[in-house]
């Protein structure tokens, strides 16, 4: 009776290793297939983020976006008030409008009615100059036969006075001519030119002080918060929005040295996250650093790894915008497969 009772326990104990042998075989072989087939890495998604100011100083007149709000490249979010540029813009074209018709009356020369009229003025100059100079030499002649009593040295002298004058006139009005005949010199047209770029840089800096005015989405983004409100003075150095842009992101693993080269970048890899069992998101590797760094600690891995470790980026397809920033992230990058880099 005792030995069917030993037989019995025999069997049990025998039948129970075979059965944790056969459990472990079955445990242990689809793991070291998948880990011959396959390299998991472990971190986190990561995205890039924008604090968006504006370029001036001035009063904000409308904040556009609220929180969680999901804009579009070149999107207006805010305003700024533009009472006291528009004046100044005006005030500029019009100083811009101005030179340029001097500098374009420059290069075009005299008109010829100009011409004309300064070869009217030299006759008649010469008309005049003319009459004084016969004037003065009757006076002249008649002083000489009358042994100076018909004509008093007074008048003589200023006959003689009103002969000078009218032959200055005569040069003056002749270097008028030839002025007008040869137009404004380069040195003139050359200083015009350069007052009117001065003008039209000044109306430039302005127009662009106004279209500064308007905060533009950068790209396509979410709104992770606002910052300022309407009525608070705006400056570069304070953000009115901080966004967080959707495209592109991806996840910011480690790998250690000996798992180093089985990675190159533009392998196609695929992500899980915990929030979305059983789904994955396509991806390739981006970037792999060239330099060796110690893994951060929220980075867990499933075996001991070394402590210095490889920054690798894979990037990830995330059309409807699913992920979050700072998920814990699974990497699976397929070994035995081809690799090949997804489309971006």
């Amino acid at each position: 009776m005792s030995s069917v009772r030993v037989s019995r326990k025999r069997w049990f104990l025998l039948s129970a290793i075979v059965v944790i042998g056969l459990g472990l075989l079955v445990w242990q072989w689809p793991n070291r297939e998948h880990d011959q087939s396959v390299l998991r890495l472990y971190g986190n998604i990561d995205l890039r983020q924008v604090s968006l100011a504006f370029n001036n100083s001035e009063r904000i007149i409308e904040v556009l976006a609220q929180e969680g709000d999901r804009v579009q490249q070149g999107q207006v979010l805010a305003r700024l008030d533009t009472s006291r540029l528009a004046p100044r813009v005006a005030e500029a074209a019009a100083q811009a409008e101005a030179q340029k018709q001097v500098v374009e009356r420059m290069h075009n020369g005299s008109r010829p009615e100009e011409i004309a009229q300064a070869r009217a003025n030299l006759d008649a100059a010469r008309a005049d100059a003319d009459y004084a100079h016969l004037q003065y030499q009757r006076l002249k002649l008649l002083s000489g036969d009358s042994s100076g009593r018909a004509v008093s040295k007074q008048d003589l002298d200023s006959s003689r006075s009103v002969m000078s004058s009218t032959e200055a006139r005569v040069m003056l009005n002749k270097k008028a001519l030839d002025l007008a005949l040869i137009g404004p010199r380069k040195e003139d047209i050359a200083q015009a030119e350069a007052q009117l770029r001065s003008y039209e840089a000044q109306l430039t800096y302005l127009r662009q002080q106004i279209k500064d005015a308007e905060l533009p989405a950068p790209s396509n983004a979410i709104v992770r918060s606002r910052l300022l409100e309407p009525g608070e003075m705006s400056s570069p150095q304070r953000p009115v929005y901080s966004l967080a842009l959707v495209d592109p992101k991806w996840v910011r693993a480690y790998v250690g040295e000996a798992d180093l080269g089985l990675l190159h970048p533009g392998a196609a890899a695929q992500v899980s996250v915990d929030s979305f069992p059983g789904r994955t998101f396509d991806g390739w590797i981006g970037f792999i650093s060239p330099v060796a760094e110690f893994t951060p600690k929220p980075v867990q891995t499933e075996e001991l790894r070394p402590s210095l470790s490889y920054e690798v980026r894979v990037f990830v397809k995330d059309p409807i915008d699913n992920l979050r920033l700072g998920m814990p992230a699974t990497v699976h990058v397929p070994l035995s497969l081809p690799q090949s880099k997804s489309d971006s």
